[in-house]
C-alpha cells in the first residue's frame, strides 16, 4: 500500500543522512523500493492523471521536511540534510508527522498560512493526503454530488424539455450547427423508437438519430429496448444513433452489437450528468481555483 506523505517523512529524512545531494526522482524510486511498493503502485497516478500518487507524496513531505529546516535544497531538484535534520536523527526517533513538525517556528509559521475559519481543523483525512490530494478528492466528490443533482432535477421535468436539453447537449459537444436547426429535427421523425435527429458536424454530411428517455433510476434499459432502435434505424435507412437516458441500462443492453454496420452509443444517466457539467448545460460556475508552482525555467538554476 502506498504510504501517506507524513509515514515518508523519516524515510526521506534518513536518506540523506550521508549529507550529500540527493536528486528528487532517485528519491522517489528509492522510497518506493524501501516500501515494497508493487510496478502498479508506482505508477498509480492521481485523479487528475498529472503525477504519479508516490511521487506526489514524496514531493510533499520533501516540502515539509524543508519547511521545518530538516533538509534545504541547494540547487533545483536536488536536496540535502541540514544541522537541524542531523541533530533530528541523533534523537533515534521512530516517526516524523505534522506534530514533531510543529516543535520548528517555521513550520509553524508554514502551517499558520491557512484560509480564514480553518483554523484548529485537521480531519483525518487532510492530515493522510497530501495538499493536492485532498483538493482533488474534494473536486471529485462535488462533481460526484453535482451530478446526481442534475439527473434529479431532470427527471423532475417534462419529457420535451429532457429532449431540448439533449439537442443542446449535443450541439455544444460539436453536432448538429445550431441549436435551431437542431431543434426543427426533435419530435418530427413519427417513430415511437426515435425522438429525433441532429446532423453528425455543421456541414450536415450525416445524421444521427436520437433517442431519449427520461426514466426513473430504477427503470433499467433492457435489451429489448435497443434493438427496438435498431430496428427503427433500419427503417429509416440510418447507420448511426445516439440512446441516451436518465437511468441506466443492463448488462445486455450494453452488450448487445448489432450485426449490420450500424453504430449506436448508449449514454446512462451518470454519463449524461458528467457531459452536462464538462459542457456547462445546466450548470454555472461559482469559483475558480488556480494552482500556480514556480517557474524553475524562469529563475533558471543558479
Amino acid at each position: 500500500m502506498i504510504p501517506d506523505y507524513q509515514k515518508i517523512m523519516l524515510p526521506l529524512l534518513q536518506k540523506h543522512s550521508d549529507k550529500e545531494e540527493h536528486n528528487f526522482w532517485n528519491l522517489v524510486e528509492e522510497l518506493s523500493q524501501n516500501f515494497k511498493l508493487s510496478e502498479e503502485e508506482q505508477k498509480e497516478l492521481l485523479p487528475s492523471g498529472q503525477a504519479t500518487i508516490i511521487a506526489n507524496r514524496v514531493g510533499w513531505a520533501r516540502t515539509y521536511l524543508k519547511k521545518a529546516g530538516l533538509i534545504e535544497s541547494p540547487k533545483r531538484r536536488f536536496t540535502k540534510i541540514t544541522q537541524r535534520g542531523s541533530d533530528v536523527l541523533m534523537q533515534n526517533i521512530h516517526e516524523i508527522n505534522i506534530s514533531f513538525l510543529k516543535q520548528f517556528p517555521e513550520f509553524v509559521e508554514f502551517q499558520n498560512l491557512k484560509h480564514e475559519g480553518t483554523e484548529g481543523i485537521e480531519p483525518v483525512e487532510m492530515i493522510n493526503q497530501t495538499p493536492e490530494e485532498n483538493l482533488e478528492i474534494a473536486y471529485q466528490r462535488l462533481r460526484k454530488s453535482l451530478a446526481q443533482d442534475l439527473i434529479n432535477r431532470v427527471i423532475e421535468l417534462s419529457p420535451s424539455f429532457f429532449e431540448r436539453l439533449v439537442v443542446e447537449l449535443l450541439v455544444s459537444m460539436g453536432y448538429g450547427g445550431s441549436i435551431k436547426d437542431a431543434g426543427k429535427a426533435i419530435g418530427k421523425i413519427g417513430d415511437e423508437a426515435i425522438d429525433g435527429t441532429i446532423k453528425e458536424d455543421k456541414l450536415g454530411l450525416d445524421i444521427i438519430y436520437i433517442q431519449a428517455k427520461r426514466w426513473q433510476p430504477g427503470n433499467i434499459v433492457a435489451r429489448p429496448e435497443i434493438q427496438k432502435f435498431v430496428g427503427a434505424l433500419a427503417g429509416q435507412g440510418a447507420k448511426k444513433g445516439i440512446f441516451i437516458t436518465t437511468s441506466s441500462f443492463t448488462k445486455e443492453a450494453q452488450e448487445y452489437s448489432p450485426k449490420n454496420e450500424t453504430k449506436i452509443v448508449l449514454i446512462n444517466g451518470e454519463q449524461l450528468a458528467q457531459l452536462m457539467i464538462d459542457h456547462n448545460i445546466g450548470v454555472s460556475t461559482v469559483n475558480i481555483y488556480e494552482l500556480k508552482r514556480i517557474d524553475n525555467d524562469y529563475f533558471g538554476d543558479e
